[in-house]
């Protein structure tokens, strides 16, 4: 039994030992910006990208829920024969992440890793902020969970973290209004709260990874000095450095350059908003998670 109430059948779980692509989930569509600045500083390994686009988005949902529908994900993944799965939510790594591997992988597989996508930025933080004041642009779920601030503070105790949740913004990336003049609205008002709430914040953490998209506007409004940090490369220079310190894991991950794109929602709707975050067309297949 989790500490979330549920209780699974671990045992009837086969997983494959070959090795195989790196896994990488997201609620939706925000972790493909994740998986470009992977790709791009990492080109040469094979990857499989989950969206759970069906039940999305988590950003509102319950500690059970999220962390249920991450766990039934990850098992996808390793069932696919992933050895290293990449939480490329904010959601899911704040509200999932911890339980899965202290309590899921030493059932599931002790030799496999699911890793995170907070702590890669909380690690660089301290670098990128003179004032020691940050700031945290994310959804309701990621800011009511203050993972950020309690990240960073184990790290930095010195910094002040104050965040603000964003909600009409992932909205505005995934119906393709991020350039519109509507969006104006609701990025300055976030913006201007954040910034009232703290006067001397000199960097801005992008904690959703739908909201590098919305990168115009976020300049527009946010004031000059401050800096804006969003997730993508500092994520992929993690996963490197990761890599090159786990010779056991790297070795499971195969090399061949390719991407195989996975939602649980029409593909063609998949194709349409990747193409939207990655400016390319994709070739996409339809998976079921759990009881879907």
């Amino acid at each position: 039994m989790s500490r979330h109430g549920y209780q699974f059948q671990y045992a009837m779980i086969n997983l494959p030992d070959a090795p195989g692509p790196i896994g990488i989930f997201d609620s939706g569509y925000g972790g493909l910006t994740i998986l470009h600045g992977i790709r791009r500083l990492l080109p040469q390994y094979d990857y499989l990208y989950l969206g759970d686009n069906a039940r999305a988005p988590y950003g509102a949902r319950s500690f059970d829920v999220v962390y249920e529908f991450t766990r039934q994900a990850v098992v996808k993944l390793f069932g696919m024969g992933c050895h290293l799965v990449i939480l490329g939510c904010n959601t899911a790594s704040a509200k999932a992440l911890r339980t899965i591997q202290q309590n899921d992988l030493p059932r599931l597989d002790p030799e496999r890793r699911v890793l995170g996508i907070i702590r890669p930025t909380a690690e660089v933080i301290g670098n990128l902020t003179a004032t020691r004041h940050v700031g945290v642009l994310a959804t309701e779920g990621t800011i009511k969970s203050d993972s950020y601030a309690l990240e960073i503070h184990k790290l930095y105790p010195d910094i002040r973290v104050s965040g603000v949740a964003c909600p009409f913004w992932v909205p505005l990336v995934e119906y393709n209004e991020a350039d519109s003049p509507g969006a104006d609205y609701f990025v300055k008002k976030r913006i201007d709260q954040l910034m009232a709430l703290d006067g001397q914040i000199d960097a801005v953490i992008l904690g959703c990874t739908h909201y590098p998209l919305l990168m115009p506007k976020i300049r527009k409004y946010v004031p000059e000095g401050v800096r804006i940090v969003a997730q993508g490369d500092y994520v992929a220079t993690s996963l490197r450095d990761y890599l090159g310190r786990h010779a056991d894991i790297e070795r499971l991950c195969t090399r061949g350059g390719g991407v195989r794109y996975l939602t649980t929602e029409n593909p063609g709707r998949f194709r349409e908003a990747a193409s939207v975050f990655l400016h390319e067309r994709v070739d996409v297949e339809n998976v079921a998670l759990g009881g879907m």
